[in-house]
């Protein structure tokens, strides 16, 4: 069994041993990845969300990249919360917690960081504490149910989309058994295309009558860097770069989500409650998708001021971004709105394919450093708050009077002292 197997495991001990012992050969052969202090990825999904990782073997992908701190986010779960933090403690890196979830957020903005749905957006709770994860985990609970039925509906809807092909979608069995449900993991809309991309490949293969399906089947518009991949025999990625092609327009069969979506507000209120910090996820106006699965298409630049000033009103204390997804324009503007509004900027790249690198090249740009302080300073909250209590962390009640730009510093150096100066 390979490297990539043993941490995939179904049982979390075989997962979390076949780490340390590969961690261990590798350290008897002295074969250590080399650093990159100047790198943070806030931002991991796993397979309690959409993701070919493990918890675990998420963990050693980012410590093979060289990184010395990671943070898992799934989709509506903190099943893999725990997993991740033992991990990391095995391979020697820091690590940080969180969710991410859409919410209810009508202001009469439309479109905002979302490409399905209107007056909804994506947040994250950042630097959830551990000992907060069941409290989170019954918060998350109920949405996670509702988002199961929305699920069924729409598989109901694919399957006449594509019954010319003779493929016939069941979501009993072809859908949630990609997910981890059974043990509090979400089922996205992601599991629904990569079983549809599964039984594509298995019924129609890498061939011309696959991509002559998607353009006049599925109307779907097929780039030539697209047509290329998924016409390579040899493409490691195919039912990844399939599913990213499906995912840029989900219009034939989306139905809007309602009651799986809390209230902005609500997830606000909740995430502070358990000592986390909520962020609005940035996502700007799109031109070319650099992940594959957002056509172009605009977003909230247009408004980005009025939406900023809108959450702040709701509490939102944070912005979190992906450098790599931006224009250096669009990165120079949100970086001077959030200095203005005194928002805690933090940053992570989303990974939830194995065509995705878990570095962030961005943020050796002297510009981004600031947002691996961030990213230090979310393990120096979480310690805190579990330690101490809520009042003490980043936008506690204790440090409130310290200027924004301090209290990071001084939350960054309290994590970096607790493990070992790892960021120098």
């Amino acid at each position: 069994m390979d490297n990539f197997s043993r941490m995939n495991q179904p049982n979390l001990q075989d997962r979390l041993s076949a780490l340390a012992s590969v961690i261990l050969e590798e350290k008897n052969r002295n074969d250590f990845p080399a650093p990159r202090p100047l790198d943070a990825n806030n931002h991991i999904h796993t397979f309690y969300s959409f993701s070919p990782y493990s918890p675990t073997l998420a963990v050693y992908q980012a410590y093979q990249a060289g990184l010395l701190v990671a943070g898992i986010v799934d989709h509506d779960s903190v099943a893999g919360l725990r997993e991740f933090h033992q991990a990391a403690k095995i391979a020697g890196i820091s690590s940080t917690g969180g969710v991410e979830v859409r919410v209810r957020f009508d202001r009469g903005f439309g479109t905002i960081n979302n490409p399905d749905q209107p007056n909804c957006m994506y947040m994250v709770a950042h630097a959830l504490p551990t000992d907060q994860v069941d409290q989170m985990d019954a918060f998350l609970s109920p949405y996670r149910l509702e988002r199961e039925k929305r699920n069924r509906l729409m598989c109901d809807r694919i399957n006449p989309l594509i019954a010319e092909t003779g493929i016939h979608l069941s979501y009993d069995d072809d859908v949630r058994p990609l997910s981890k449900a059974k043990e509090g993991g979400s089922v996205t809309e992601r599991h629904l295309l990569f079983a549809l991309a599964k039984k594509m490949e298995s019924r129609l293969g890498r061939t011309p009558e696959l991509l002559h399906f998607l353009e006049n089947g599925l109307r779907l518009r097929v780039g030539e860097k697209q047509r290329t991949l998924l016409s390579d025999s040899l493409n490691p990625f195919f039912t990844y770069d399939l599913l990213a092609l499906l995912k840029t327009d989900t219009t034939p069969y989306y139905i809007p989500a309602t009651e799986e979506m809390p209230l902005a507000e609500d997830f606000i209120q909740n995430a502070k409650k358990c000592g986390a910090i909520p962020a609005y996820a940035y996502l700007g106006d799109v031109t070319e998708s650099v992940t594959q699965d957002k056509r172009a298409q605009k977003f909230e630049d247009s408004y980005l001021e009025d939406l900023i000033q809108e959450i702040k009103k709701i509490g939102v204390p944070a912005l979190t971004y992906m450098p790599t997804r931006n224009t250096p324009a669009q990165l120079n503007r949100i970086q001077d709105l959030c200095t203005r509004y005194h928002l805690m900027q933090i940053s992570g790249e989303d990974i939830n394919s194995s065509r995705q690198k878990f570095p962030c090249d961005a943020l050796a740009n002297p510009q981004n450093h600031h947002l691996i302080e961030a990213a230090w300073a979310l393990i120096g909250h979480e310690s805190l708050v579990q330690k101490s209590g809520i009042e003490h962390g980043l936008f506690g009640s204790v440090h409130q009077n310290v200027p924004l730009a301090d209290r990071i510093r001084y939350f960054s150096t309290i994590a970096q002292k607790k493990d070992g100066g790892k960021a120098k």
